[in-house]
């Protein structure tokens, strides 16, 4: 049986359970990930959507249309970005988890930078 990861927003509000490892883990320097998380980058890893289970909370995830095919969702009480899925295209099967929201040990066996161009100005990638 596949390793079971757990996570939360910040306030507690959701929860949710990852039944596999989360892949493609990458860590994304676009404006849209900036101004979604506040931050120099957002770090994801995926899951295919059948391995990602609301334990609690449902109702409280809101979500927001970010561009033509993309969901962003985020805890309607605190606001922690949670996930991010395509509507359409060939990876309409996966969800992309927010992997600053994991309560469960996780060490990514690789990662990458993606979007780097688009980084902030203030941002130094050259140590991580």
């Amino acid at each position: 049986m596949p390793e079971t990861f757990c996570g939360s927003c910040l306030c507690g509000a959701v929860r949710y359970e990852l039944r596999s490892t989360p892949k493609a883990v990458s860590h994304c320097h676009c404006s849209m990930c900036r101004k979604s998380h506040g931050a120099a980058f957002a770090s994801y890893g995926s899951v295919l959507r059948g391995d990602l289970h609301i334990v609690q909370g449902a109702a409280d995830i809101r979500s927001y249309a970010s561009s033509e095919s993309v969901i962003r969702q985020f805890c309607g009480e605190c606001g922690s970005s949670l996930f991010w899925s395509r509507s359409e295209g060939e990876y309409r099967d996966w969800v992309s988890v927010a992997l600053g929201t994991l309560d469960t040990l996780f060490v990514p066996v690789k990662q990458r930078q993606v979007e780097v161009a688009s980084k902030a100005s203030w941002c130094d990638t050259e140590d991580q």
